[in-house]
């Protein structure tokens, strides 16, 4: 049977059945981030609220990078539970697995190569308590490196007080301001939206803006989560190389516009360009001294999605370090491995 890895329309999340339940599901999608798995779980067992309270389990896409089930059986001594899918089938199925095995009233899917810190469930159930009008809830999250690293990137807060954003969805439809392990989600909303289709890359971009058409959601300033990048594995790297992040931030962009009044649309779509053709053009700056082609490719991905003013400036800027440094620094390499083969 052939898996259909990317569904059109967003899949059905079934209700829960039976009599209780916990009051959190944190489901743990892998795979191959067995060398992360151990500090996802390890964050998640320090704040454990117990087997009344909290769901805990890893899903396991047949990772081919080591055993995941020994590793979980390992680190959680019986407490986390384990299921592998049957074959392999791609992040959003894997995603929806998630979602429709979760038995929590509150779901937290926690990539298995990110973390999150000391008090970020409480933080979270504070958020919901007091607003329970909310369909998700999120706190403000950190970067991290393939060392576990904080790296020294401000992420803006949002607003400084905790509680409900003022007209998020405006803001969330112009660019991403969510990371996966910062956001917990009602499986109501789940329930009442479906769960992630159409892309790999920006489908959580989608999902939260589709949520905030719906639902008000909360926010907490505190940095609760860490969000792992540079790591070199995983669907947004190897979609910088083939460019397929374009495409898919275009199709979301497109998507979103039908989340929003019809008089905000031509607006925020333009903004929406004009960011992620900057972002591009960073990534670009990012790949060029290891792939050439790669970093051609988002610099191209740039221009087709914005022309304006500020797009011009960051491709003219990347054009003249490609030129003035770039270049000397290619050469530079060049000739130590020269040197290297002739010694």
């Amino acid at each position: 049977m052939v898996v259909n890895r990317i569904p059109s329309s967003s899949p059905e999340i079934d209700p829960v059945s039976g009599p209780e339940q916990p009051f959190w599901s944190v489901m743990i999608p892998v795979y191959n981030c067995t060398a992360y798995l151990k500090e996802a779980l390890g964050s998640v067992l320090l704040q454990d609220k117990g087997v009344a309270d909290m769901q805990i389990e890893v899903v396991d896409d047949c990772s081919t990078d080591g055993d995941v089930e020994a590793l979980v059986l390992l680190i959680g001594n019986g407490r986390v539970s384990y299921f592998k899918q049957s074959e392999n089938k791609g992040s959003l199925r894997n995603f929806e697995t998630c979602i429709n095995r979760a038995k929590g009233k509150y779901v937290h899917l926690l990539h298995g190569d990110d973390r999150v810190e000391v008090g970020f469930y409480d933080e979270i159930a504070g958020l919901f308590d007091r607003n329970p009008q909310a369909g998700a809830a999120f706190t403000n999250f950190s970067y991290i490196d393939y060392q576990s690293a904080t790296i020294n990137i401000t992420n803006k807060k949002i607003q400084k007080n905790q509680g409900i954003i003022t007209d998020f969805l405006y803001k969330i439809a112009e660019k991403q301001l969510i990371q996966p392990p910062a956001i917990v989600v009602k499986r109501t909303t789940y329930e009442s939206l479906g769960s992630f289709y159409a892309i790999h890359f920006g489908e959580d971009w989608e999902m939260w803006t589709r949520i905030a058409s719906k639902y008000p959601i909360a926010y907490s300033p505190k940095y609760l989560a860490s969000y792992r990048v540079g790591h070199g594995i995983g669907i947004s790297y190897k979609s910088f190389l083939t460019g397929q992040n374009i495409i898919d931030i275009t199709t979301v962009i497109n998507i979103i516009q039908n989340y929003l009044p019809v008089e905000k649309r031509s607006k925020l779509k333009k903004a929406s360009f004009s960011y992620y053709a900057k972002y591009c053009v960073k990534i670009a700056n990012g790949l060029l001294l290891q792939n050439k082609v790669a970093a051609f490719i988002q610099l191209r991905g740039a221009w087709k999605m914005d022309k304006g003013i500020i797009t011009i400036y960051w491709v003219l800027r990347f054009y003249i370090m490609y030129l003035f440094r770039y270049k000397e620094i290619e050469q530079m390499l060049k000739s130590k491995k020269l040197k290297k083969i002739r010694t």
